[in-house]
């Protein structure tokens, strides 16, 4: 295991004040999410978070108000793997929402069993990178006209496991492997990041894909301990080491930077961690797959997003 980092979501956010500031968080309901609803609303901030039902948005909304006093912050529902619900949350939104600051693409699913989106693409790429592909696509227009405005995309150390598949991203011909569907998920988190700079960057959009850490949440609720032997197997086969587990309130904390840190800037387009920038597997930050996996992403899901 390696050394944990330390600095905290209330760190980054120690003398910021977000008031005036939209800001829309996926899958802000628990773990990760919620700790980065709760700390932006703490700095004025005005949180927007997607649940998966309304038992669930509900309980969240209670749990920061509870935690923050006078929070504004409120809960809309989503389905990343159902476009249609992504196209419904998105026309709500744009409805009823006259800026947005910030997007911070955080739900998403990790080493699940094999399975499809309602739209028939394997769970976690539809997940993880046709949902918020079609989301941030659509919600791109408020963004442009609330310049400057910041994306941020989480990924994983995991993009280690796999780059794009190009002819078989859903497991058609091949055995399915739950840490390969995830680390080419990730992979696809990192190089959304370097297309959106590249073409909203001029605009004032800029984008980041970041690396919580190893965190304590119930992402890895699909684990088994088969499944951890594997994880350290591959990480020992790469010469590196499981990094040393953190809380949510570290975890988030580079989402939370690259939203509103002003050193962020330098690092735009780039992969983070640990409040910073990060290397990543160069398959995941070139250019020329960044482009061809957004075309690739347009023919996938049927819909093409403003150039």
């Amino acid at each position: 295991m390696t050394d944990a980092p330390t600095t905290t979501t209330d760190d980054v956010l120690d003398g910021v004040d977000l008031h005036g500031r939209t800001i829309l968080v996926t899958g802000g309901t628990t773990g990760l999410g919620f700790e980065t609803v709760r700390a932006l609303a703490a700095a004025g901030a005005s949180v927007v978070t997607t649940a998966r039902s309304d038992e669930k948005g509900v309980d969240a909304v209670a749990r920061v108000r509870a935690l923050v006093p006078g929070a504004e912050v409120t809960y809309e529902l989503c389905e990343l793997g159902s476009l249609d619900s992504v196209r419904r949350f998105t026309d709500r939104f744009l409805a009823t929402h006259a800026r947005l600051n910030v997007l911070i693409a955080n739900a998403g699913i990790m080493a699940v069993p094999f399975g499809h989106t309602d739209d028939g693409f394997e769970l976690q790429f539809g997940t993880n990178h046709l949902g918020h592909f079609v989301l941030v696509g659509r919600l791109l227009p408020l963004l442009l006209a609330s310049a400057p405005s910041r994306i941020v995309l989480l990924s994983s150390g995991g993009h280690a496991g796999s780059d794009i598949v190009w002819d078989d991203v859903n497991f058609e011909s091949r055995e399915y492997s739950k840490f390969e569907a995830y680390g080419q998920s990730k992979t696809a988190n990192i190089l959304h990041a370097v297309e959106l700079e590249r073409r909203y960057g001029p605009q004032g959009v800029h984008a980041w894909a970041v690396h919580p850490g190893m965190v304590t949440t119930d992402l890895g609720r699909h684990f088994t301990r088969d499944d951890y032997r594997d994880l350290v197997k591959r990480a020992e086969s790469a010469g590196a080491a499981l990094p040393a587990r953190v809380g949510p309130e570290v975890g988030a904390s580079t989402q939370v930077w690259a939203a509103c840190s002003d050193d962020a800037l330098a690092s735009a387009g780039g992969y983070l961690a640990d409040c910073g920038p990060a290397p990543a597997r160069s398959y995941a930050t070139d250019p020329d797959a960044a482009r061809r996996l957004w075309e690739f992403s347009e023919q996938m899901v049927g819909e093409a997003f403003p150039a």
